[in-house]
């Protein structure tokens, strides 16, 4: 079975974000590009795809096989795009959030400043690339902050952030902040390019017929796959009902992150449906109120999936 790539490093044509890249490389041969920046936009949107091409455009100018800005495309033969790929670039520093983990930790912080002590190869930029930057903790925030208020000549931070959730204001006053975004048909095209398909083709227009971002969609289709699941014949209801019934929420980390989505999604599309639309909407506040209740205070999620289930896809 075939999935789809989505890492970000693979990735080497850049669709849609053109001009983010240009503005971006502008600055930098202007001398004019600060050495913090952050991106932001909603998750799967193509923020780190964006940031590689940039890396790759900053590091293989004086190599063969250079970056192709004219196509907006990485040359796999590159030696920069194939240090990147097996995470032995000596002049790049990536963080993430860790699996399993809920922040990213102090001590990613700590190696992160101790790399950036180290010479550069060549003497020649450094870049940080903080991904999910959403998911600093104070600790490990206040250590950041402190090594970016002088950082060393030639290297550069970069932060990817998602847009949907909450992130240091003191972080966001010290970069310079590139907003990514993506209208519903851009979504849709870049995507298609992606799977080499019509989207339409492999979803139910349930799924379609709504604003989600490549990366999202292209995991969906993933999930769908490895669990033989027929999503161009499943509706949402089919879906959903598939989801809490098997406890996909508990055993697939795309469903458990996306899940809540699936369901305001459903209550949207129910809602426009209804008649009795004073009564659904009272009962949906009642059950956001829960879904952040139980997000809040880590509450057992099983009973809450149940009784959507019994109130809503069977009533």
């Amino acid at each position: 079975m075939n999935y789809l790539n989505l890492n970000p490093k693979n990735q080497q044509c850049l669709y849609y974000l053109e001009n983010n890249l240009i503005n971006l490389i502008k600055l930098y041969k202007n001398n004019n590009l600060p050495n913090k920046i952050l991106l932001s936009g909603q998750k799967g949107i193509g923020k780190a795809t964006l940031c590689y091409h940039l890396i790759n455009f900053l590091f293989s100018q004086n190599e063969d096989y250079k970056y192709d800005l004219k196509n907006f495309k990485i040359n796999n033969l590159n030696k920069s795009y194939k240090l990147v790929n097996n995470n032995s670039h000596t002049n790049l520093f990536t963080i993430k959030l860790l699996k399993d983990k809920k922040n990213i930790e102090i001590s990613q912080i700590r190696s992160m400043i101790e790399y950036t002590n180290k010479s550069t190869f060549n003497y020649d930029k450094k870049v940080i690339l903080i991904n999910n930057a959403e998911y600093l903790n104070s600790n490990s925030l206040n250590s950041l902050l402190k090594v970016t208020e002088e950082p060393n000549e030639n290297v550069f931070f970069i932060f990817i952030y998602n847009s949907s959730k909450k992130i240091s204001k003191t972080l966001i006053s010290r970069c310079l902040i590139f907003k990514i975004y993506l209208s519903f048909n851009e979504s849709i095209n870049v995507t298609n390019q992606i799977i080499n398909d019509d989207l339409r083709n492999i979803l139910n227009s349930d799924f379609v017929n709504y604003y989600y971002t490549p990366g999202r969609y292209v995991n969906l289709i993933n999930f769908a796959k490895s669990n033989n699941i027929d999503l161009k014949n499943y509706t949402l209801k089919d879906f959903l009902f598939h989801l809490i019934e098997n406890k996909y929420y508990k055993k697939n980390n795309f469903i458990k992150f996306n899940i809540y989505s699936f369901i305001e999604l459903y209550f949207l599309k129910s809602f426009t449906n209804t008649e009795q639309k004073s009564h659904f909407i009272s009962f949906y506040s009642n059950f956001i109120k829960k879904i952040n209740n139980v997000n809040k205070f880590n509450l057992d999620y099983e009973t809450l999936f149940m009784e959507f289930k019994h109130k809503v896809l069977n009533g």
